[in-house]
């Protein structure tokens, strides 16, 4: 009996092969690692630290193929939560500890409005690999979800192939696919010998290193040594901005945080400083320990020394002053017009200390302050007429009918 469940499961795996872009993946029960587990940011984990998490090798591929599909990063757990190499038990232990939002932002949306699903119209029967983004997005998709199509398309190879293989677009859910299967003009079954294009997914090119000085590169210079452009723009910024011009020593460049311990220890046998590049300051600046830096204390300067731009810094001091205080990490991840990465790569260091965050009664609390504060305002005059009557904040609660997200956000700043 052995033996021959053996054969079969031989057998099985040899007939799938190649009939799938994604690995096959296979969960193994064992003991809960969410004792040891700390905050974390999923979009930048390297392969180590995702088998940390108790991923295979080939669970890392999905998922780190999945994040090229929907735009190079992860923007929510509700996205991360439809990667196929995570189980829902898998991501539901995961799930306190992960730093991003519960969902993605919406951009049009204000005073904290939940996302609005749109209606998906078709006019016809349709070829799918013919669709531009703009075309997705007049179907009814939204913008990041067109561009997850296409993205999609492309790892395909260029086209969808079959309605079973536009099936498997996650962004697609299976309500929208029942409407829009019946107008694909697509094969209904994959062929037999198909498989992913992986040349939409190219390993990345290997550098090859020389001897630099990290104070003569500009921009282009640091892309040559395999930084995008963002990376090596701040990278500049932090020299030239908050390092007043020079890398000093090899400390300095090591604490640059878009440079990973990983890149660092590739490249630190061919830096070579030039005592002529490196400029001489009369007092050396004390630098900021974020690690021991409150969230709900760190000033602007401080923002601008970590490398937000100033509208970031602004835009998430500015949130912390309305809301008079952090409560939880997610708020700042929540701040409008932020640099959620490098945003995430903050609050996954430093602490948060919300004791001194003021916190009320609906029934004891200012007018000034819940008609400024934004989880209150918009029910300020509600609030201030049913205590009058009603002076318990469940009866107040019951009577403003809140959505539950709206609920949970107020509950944050009541005693």
């Amino acid at each position: 009996m052995v033996i021959l469940l053996t054969i079969l499961l031989a057998f099985q795996k040899y007939t799938s092969k190649d009939k799938e872009p994604f690995p096959e993946v296979k969960f193994i029960a064992g003991s809960s690692i969410t004792a040891n587990l700390t905050d974390f940011d999923p979009n930048i984990l390297n392969q180590e630290q995702w088998q940390k998490l108790g991923f295979s090798e080939k669970q890392i591929t999905t998922i780190l193929k999945y994040k090229d599909i929907v735009g190079g990063s992860f923007t929510s757990k509700e996205q991360l939560k439809k990667c196929y190499a995570i189980s829902e038990e898998k991501f539901e232990e995961l799930k306190p500890f992960i730093l991003l939002p519960e969902a993605s932002e919406n951009s049009n949306s204000k005073h904290f409005n939940s996302f609005e699903k749109k209606e998906i119209t078709i006019s016809g029967k349709f070829n799918p690999d013919m669709k531009t983004s703009p075309d997705w997005i007049k179907m009814g998709f939204s913008e990041r979800q067109a561009e997850a199509i296409i993205k999609y398309k492309n790892y395909l190879g260029g086209s969808f192939i079959s309605k079973e293989k536009f099936k498997e677009c996650f962004i697609i859910s299976p309500e929208n696919y029942s409407k829009l299967e019946p107008y694909l003009l697509l094969p209904a079954k994959t062929p037999e010998n198909f498989k992913a294009a992986g040349a939409y997914y190219p390993e990345k090119k290997k550098v090859q290193y020389h001897s630099f000085d990290p104070n003569r590169l500009d921009n282009e210079g640091w892309k040559t040594l395999g930084f995008s452009d963002k990376q090596a723009q701040i990278i500049v910024n932090y020299r030239d901005k908050n390092l007043h011009g020079s890398f000093k020593n090899m400390d300095d460049l090591q604490k640059c945080f878009v440079i990973s311990a990983e890149k660092f220890q590739e490249m630190k046998a061919f830096v070579k400083f030039n005592p002529e590049t490196i400029k001489k300051e009369g007092m050396q600046q004390e630098k900021t320990d974020f690690s021991k830096t409150d969230l709900n204390a760190i000033t602007f300067k401080q923002l601008i020394e970590f490398g937000l731009d100033e509208k970031s810094a602004g835009s998430m001091i500015g949130f912390r002053k309305k809301l008079r205080g952090f409560v939880n990490k997610q708020q700042i991840l929540d701040t409008y017009n932020i640099d959620k990465e490098l945003v995430q790569k903050l609050i996954s260091i430093a602490p948060l200390d919300a004791s001194t965050v003021p916190k009320y009664t609906l029934a004891d609390a200012p007018e000034d302050w819940l008609k400024d504060h934004p989880y209150f305002k918009y029910s300020a005059d509600k609030i201030i007429f049913y205590r009058t009557t009603y002076p318990d904040d469940k009866k107040i609660l019951k009577f403003l009918k809140l959505k539950p997200e709206y609920e949970q956000r107020m509950k944050l700043y009541l005693r």
